[in-house]
């Protein structure tokens, strides 16, 4: 009963994150600085729109170029996490199964857990965005940069494999920005 408990708790969570991370997905639009006074004594009539002219750069510039493959992996993840769930929480399987299940639950985790440690690190390097994903011992790291050398590709290689044991393969592209 304990473990039913835990597992509706966990799936209630799960559910409260992704609807609030949906919810911050869809409602961030830029905003662009047109040129208003915020705060002034003038009313609305005396203010005057400044003219932004083509050489612009907007306030609000952050990448969404790397979202719909974190929402696939996402999706993909939660569809797995589900499956263990109803695994470690059946009565119709033995101890061994339900164990089983459980390890490849943490298993699941850890790689989440390293997958979103090692985007931090690849983003501190430099890199405007970064998506890395793991699978049986391979890592694709695919960044956000104008251009990417072998000395660039080597470092994101070399903070991999020194903060991810089980990568034995590490392949590394990047993406425009632009």
């Amino acid at each position: 009963m304990r473990v039913k408990k835990k597992g509706v708790w966990f799936l209630t969570l799960l559910s409260l994150v992704a609807v609030i991370g949906v919810y911050y997905l869809f409602d961030r639009n830029p905003m662009p600085f047109d040129g208003i006074t915020i705060f002034s004594d003038d009313t609305i009539e005396d203010t005057e729109l400044g003219d932004a002219g083509s050489d612009a750069t907007p306030v609000f510039a952050e990448s969404y170029l790397f979202e719909e493959l974190r929402m696939e992996m996402r999706n993909e993840r939660s569809q797995q996490r589900e499956l263990l769930t109803q695994k470690i929480t059946s009565d119709d399987l033995t101890a061994e199964e339900r164990d089983q299940a459980f390890d490849e639950m943490q298993v699941l985790t850890k790689r989440e857990t390293a997958e979103a440690m090692l985007e931090m690190l690849i983003k501190d390097l430099g890199y405007e965005d970064a998506v890395v994903r793991t699978e049986d011992g391979t890592v694709k790291v695919s960044v956000i940069a104008d251009e990417l050398s072998a000395a660039q590709a080597d470092q994101i290689v070399y903070t991999v494999k020194s903060e991810w044991e089980d990568s034995s393969t590490v392949y590394v592209d990047f993406k425009s920005g632009q």
